[in-house]
């Protein structure tokens, strides 16, 4: 479709979808084509499927099968085309997991896969928790409250973890959806 100028001559998008049948193993068990019948295997098999389709370079690894923090298997990418997959902010990435969760929880209730890309959710978590700890100084010492730009949960997350056992600062996060925000604010005695 097209979007138009201010609305005049938009067009409506027409998108063609085709269900693949699903394939049965010997126990009856759906499978991915592959024979999968772990929540890892289907995981794997399911970015593998998507990162093809996209014509993405990456290479596959399983971290963990059975990741006890985040209760399920990671996944870890890597590749010629691996920037690609993180997106500004993590949100390529974001929505890649996304989608493999769909995936993989039509047949495993209750898994969450985590999908990172050369340890670019540890290196993020590292510069948010380092981010958390200079507006709280700043905030410290100017008296005032600091809210930072809109983030996912998860980066939320890290950083009002990060600030819990600060004894000069509180947390809060304010806004709806995508606008989500965390405020620093100092604690007032």
């Amino acid at each position: 479709g097209k979007a138009g100028f201010l609305g005049i001559g938009a067009e409506v998008a027409r998108v063609r979808v085709t269900r693949i049948s699903a394939g049965r193993n010997a126990a009856g068990m759906p499978t991915t084509g592959e024979g999968e019948t772990t929540a890892a295997g289907v995981a794997t098999a399911a970015v593998g499927r998507i990162l093809e389709a996209a014509g993405v370079n990456v290479t596959r690894t399983l971290r963990a099968a059975n990741d006890p923090e985040s209760g399920g298997p990671i996944i870890d990418l890597a590749g010629e085309d691996s920037g690609l997959l993180i997106g500004r902010r993590g949100q390529t990435l974001q929505a890649l997991q996304f989608l493999v969760n769909l995936i993989v929880r039509k047949q495993f209730e209750g898994v969450r896969v985590v999908l990172d890309v050369e340890n670019y959710r540890q290196r993020r978590e590292f510069q948010l928790r380092d981010m958390a700890t200079k507006v709280a100084a700043r905030v410290t010492q100017t008296n005032r409250s600091i809210t930072l730009e809109p983030m996912p949960p998860a980066d939320r997350r890290i950083i009002h973890t990060s600030l819990t056992d600060n004894p000069d600062v509180s947390t809060e996060s304010t806004g709806e959806g995508e606008g989500r925000k965390v405020t620093i604010m100092p604690k007032r005695d």
